[in-house]
Parts: C-alpha cells; structure tokens; sequence
C-alpha cells in the first residue's frame, strides 16, 4: 500500500488477518504524564491495534464522567497540548507502526494555531484527528488543512445521522468511520448487539471505510459482540475507570495501576479477537 498512511495500514493488515481491531482511548498526562507515557508505551503489547489520545481540554461537552475528571487529572498534573504531542513523539521512538489518533476538541487547537499544531503533530508522529465539535459544515477549519497535511481525519455518525445527512459526513472522512453506538455521552449506557449490526448495514451501503464502534463497551464480552460486526471496537471510559480506581485518595498512582490497565487492555483484545472467530464460524 504504497503512500498509504499507517492507519489505512492498520486496517488493511486486520482484514487480511480475518480479525476486528481494538482501538484503546486515555487522556494524555492521565493521571500524570510519566505514568500516561508507560501506559501509552505498553498498550500495543497488551492489544491495542490503534491508539486513540485524549487532548486534555476543560470542556469536554461529549464525555461523561468518567473522561471529564480524566481531563481534569491531566490538566491539573500539567499537561498541555504541546505536551501531548511530545508524549506521542516519544512514543514514536520505540513504536513507528501503531497508528495513534488525537481525540478532541477545537479550542485548544484553535489556540494553539492550527498551521502550527499540523505541523507538530505531523512530526510527532500522529495519524489522524477526531474533534468532536467540529462538523463536515467547518471543515474548511481543521478538516482541508489536516489531509492536506498527510493526517486522516475522522468523523463521527451516530444512530441520529439519517440516510440524508449521512453521505455528507462520509465524504469526508478518511481512515475510518467512527460509529456512536448511543445518543449521549461516552460511558453511560450500552447498544444493543441488533442495533449496532443493524447500523454496520446501513453504513456499509455508504462507504467502503472500516467502522470502528465505540460509547458504551465496557467488558470483553460486549468488545465480542462488536468485533463480530464492526471493522474494530473502541473502549474508552471503561479503561479511564479502571485507571481511576488504582489512584490513591489524593489522585496519585498506586504502584499496580499500569499493570491493571494493561491488564484490562488484553482482556479486551482476547474479546475482541473471540468475536471476530466466532463470527468466522457461522
């Protein structure tokens, strides 16, 4: 796949393995950016097929609770956008075929400069953006200029975005689709196994991407069900509490809380890897 970028990479190698992807998101810095490197450093090990990093921000109007205070552990320990994008050139030393995907919102990119923030992060060695409050309307913002800059960007459908709206947002994704299983916010409530398969239908009659499903999965048994339907299947807040619950009572890390989530990360790749044999098997 010559010139392809290392998340079209990624994808084309899970099909020719006959297998869904897991795609693992924290928030850079959480719960202080020594740990959040160690964690990032051993999560391809543990299963993660991509990487998805949150961009610590104070607003983060789409997730619930749980990635909320994750936010808020990550600025308070001082982490910054610039210092995101030094934890995934970091990263980049010792890993180049991860593809690591920046999740979300405008404002600190805004601030940060958008010329300016494509072209660290193209150095740093990121591959794709998810910005969660930014239509396909504005993408003359971040959008044009990111593909233009070699990065993917990645948008979202939900169970809301009908037969209508939804060639619009597809056109302009690149990389992957990312389906919201839910309507409301990351880490609350589950979809059912039916609907999901029932909106893989749907969206495969529009675009050739992977679809990757996330909001919601929280076990390896539900990260089975996705994988048997969807290209990959992406736990977020179920990982972010597992972090939490290994902090002490003043927010600081227990000595088992990477292990614990790593832990946590291969108990989703072996759900995620059952479901797609499972699947095989029919």
């Amino acid at each position: 796949m010559s010139g392809a970028t290392r998340i079209e990479r990624r994808f084309a190698d899970l099909k020719a393995k006959g297998r869904a992807g897991l795609v693992t998101f924290l928030t850079a810095g959480d719960p202080d950016p020594r740990v959040s490197a160690e964690i990032l450093k051993g999560l391809p090990a543990a299963g993660a097929d991509l990487i998805e990093l949150g961009m610590p921000f104070s607003d983060p109007m789409a997730d619930g609770p749980a990635i909320q205070n994750s936010s808020l552990r990550a600025l308070a320990a001082g982490m910054t956008l610039e210092k995101t994008l030094r934890l995934v050139a970091d990263f980049r030393r010792g890993d180049d075929a991860t593809p690591i995907i920046l999740m979300g919102y405008f404002n600190p990119i805004y601030a940060f400069g958008v010329e300016r923030f494509l072209a660290a992060a193209r150095k740093a060695g990121v591959d794709g953006l998810i910005i969660v409050d930014l239509p396909p309307e504005e993408e003359a913002d971040l959008c044009l200029p990111a593909r233009k800059a070699g990065l993917n960007f990645i948008f979202l459908t939900a169970p809301t975005t009908d037969d209508v709206r939804l060639p619009r947002v597809l056109e302009r994704a690149s990389g992957f689709v990312y389906y919201v299983s839910i309507t409301g916010i990351t880490g609350t409530a589950s979809a059912s196994v039916a609907n999901i398969g029932a909106a893989m239908a749907r969206l495969r009659r529009h675009t050739d991407l992977p679809i990757a499903v996330g909001f919601g999965i929280k076990t390896a048994a539900q990260a089975a069900e996705v994988a048997a339907v969807a290209d990959a299947a992406v736990v977020g807040s179920a990982l972010v509490n597992c972090l939490a619950a290994n902090l002490n009572a003043a927010g600081v890390a227990e000595p088992g809380l990477v292990t614990a989530v790593l832990g946590m990360v291969s108990e989703l790749a072996g759900g995620v890897a059952a479901g797609r044999v499972r699947e095989d098997a029919r």
